[in-house]
């Protein structure tokens, strides 16, 4: 069985694409990444993100007009879901959960448990498992 490659979108990819991508990270059946449209991202959006994604869900309208804008060919047969979230959480909010994953429900499979808040120190910004 093959995998689906989903790609989740917000603008600094601190709070509601990280989110996302850590709720369902450890889905059996998809690939998860994330990324922010903005310069200052903590990981920036690429054209290799959106032709690898099979569905990329945005949070906001003004990200799916970004990657039109700027990834026109790479988004060509792409399906782009714009979620309607804004931004006004916080990473790992449980509101923001909430609304993840009642607004992704109809597109994916939704994880029984919620994900461990990772750990990150000063030194590495990239998430780490809770033990």
């Amino acid at each position: 069985m093959n995998k689906l490659n989903i790609l989740f979108v917000c603008s600094l990819n601190k709070y509601r694409s990280r989110t996302a991508e850590t709720i369902f990270r450890n889905q059996q059946q998809y690939n998860i990444r994330s990324a922010g449209t903005d310069d200052g991202a903590r990981k920036k959006l690429t054209k290799g993100d959106v032709g690898w994604a099979d569905y990329i869900f945005v949070m906001e309208k003004s990200h799916r007009n970004k990657i039109l804008k700027k990834y026109r060919e790479e988004s060509i047969g792409k399906r782009i879901i714009c979620l309607h979230i804004p931004d006004e959480y916080e990473y790992m909010d449980p509101r923001l959960v909430a609304d993840l994953k009642g607004k992704l429900s109809p597109w994916l499979e939704i994880p029984e448990e919620s994900q461990k808040e990772p750990y990150c120190d000063s030194a590495d910004t990239s998430p780490q498992p809770v033990s």
